[in-house]
């Protein structure tokens, strides 16, 4: 019988399993994820198939983040409760979707993917790309349309595979001549990509320019003081340049007091404020965030048999929707399932 839960829009998103979180991903998801459990149902995918998309040489390394990434989620205040953590190799339906819908998609249109051109070109793929990396807006139409969501909330960068993925779904609902996939709504956050601290365009743990989640004081207290800043700001009373000043970004994104970011931002334009004390400042409001953060992870952390417990029951959970959803979809293509098959004879009248 449904519930007034279940009434609620769908939201699908998550993480490859290739390594713990950091602060770009608090500030472009993981902040809105805790809001937004509370007014959809949401489900959140541990991306560990996908994550072997280019990382197929190191399975263990995926195998191990499952844990470190389920740690980050409940760590930031994600709700087992509200929310289902579920594992993607363990949806086997995600699998079959996929494999289905790459039979509405050709090659050309893969390639012509704004964002899988841009990564491609970023790992220097060349002509040796990866078919599973190749194929991947397939597999995220799988995992969006398999939980059947409306939302997904992602980057800006991110938005031409919602619009791939809808383009699957109309046509799947196409050929079998009614609505059967919801189209999904890309859900963008206000505050942007979050740089790396040392201003390139990308926070990574794998280039030492992210602050994880689990980060000490020391740790933040370092990060900060490595900030790029302006590099024409040699003096405290010369004017400095706040656009593409990372600590000003940070400030944008995590300082509650915006009015006084604009009022440090106009006085570092006209010179006499140093880097030191706008520096001083966001450390101070990183340490206060990342704090109790770092402690529910340390805690969680003594409890692993928890986390997973918590992983399997959702990944169960998320197997039963799945797997309905896989099945209409046969049934409206007209394929065979196993309940046509009766002693080996195909009932195809």
């Amino acid at each position: 019988m449904s519930t007034e839960k279940d009434q609620r829009p769908v939201i699908l998103t998550g993480d490859r399993t290739t390594g713990p979180l950091h602060l770009g991903h608090y500030a472009g998801s993981l902040k809105n994820r805790v809001a937004l459990q509370h007014s959809h149902r949401q489900y959140l995918l541990l991306a560990d198939t996908q994550a072997l998309t280019d990382n197929a040489g190191d399975p263990a390394k995926v195998r191990r983040n499952v844990l470190e990434v389920a740690l980050d989620y409940l760590a930031v205040g994600i709700d087992p409760a509200q929310t289902t953590i579920c594992l993607q190799s363990g949806l086997p339906a995600l699998a079959e979707l996929t494999l289905l819908y790459l039979n509405f998609v050709t090659v050309a249109r893969l390639e012509r993917n704004p964002t899988i051109k841009e990564e491609i070109q970023a790992r220097g793929f060349g002509r040796d790309i990866p078919a599973g990396f190749l194929c991947y807006p397939a597999a995220q139409a799988a995992d969006i349309t398999g939980f059947r969501a409306s939302v997904v909330p992602i980057g800006e960068d991110q938005a031409p595979l919602i619009e791939q993925t809808n383009e699957i779904v109309r046509r799947i609902n196409r050929q079998i001549g009614r609505d059967v996939l919801p189209e999904a709504r890309a859900l963008i956050p206000s505050v942007g990509r979050l740089p790396g601290v040392d201003g390139k365009a990308k926070m990574s743990k794998s280039q030492g320019n992210a602050i994880p989640l689990s980060a000490s004081p020391d740790e933040i207290r370092d990060a900060v003081h490595r900030m790029y800043t302006d590099p024409n700001h040699l003096r405290a009373f010369d004017p400095g340049t706040v656009e593409g000043n990372v600590v000003f970004t940070y400030l944008d994104a995590f300082d509650g007091d915006q009015a006084m970011v604009r009022e440090l931002k106009a006085h570092y334009r006209r010179g006499g404020l140093g880097d030191a004390v706008v520096k001083r400042r966001l450390e101070d409001i990183l340490q206060t965030l990342l704090a109790p953060i770092r402690e529910r992870r340390a805690a969680l952390a003594r409890d692993p048999g928890y986390v997973l417990g918590v992983v399997r029951a959702g990944t169960r959970s998320a197997q039963n929707r799945t797997q309905a959803t896989l099945d209409e979809l046969r049934s409206g293509l007209g394929l065979i399932a196993l309940d046509d098959i009766d002693g080996g004879v195909r009932k195809l009248a």
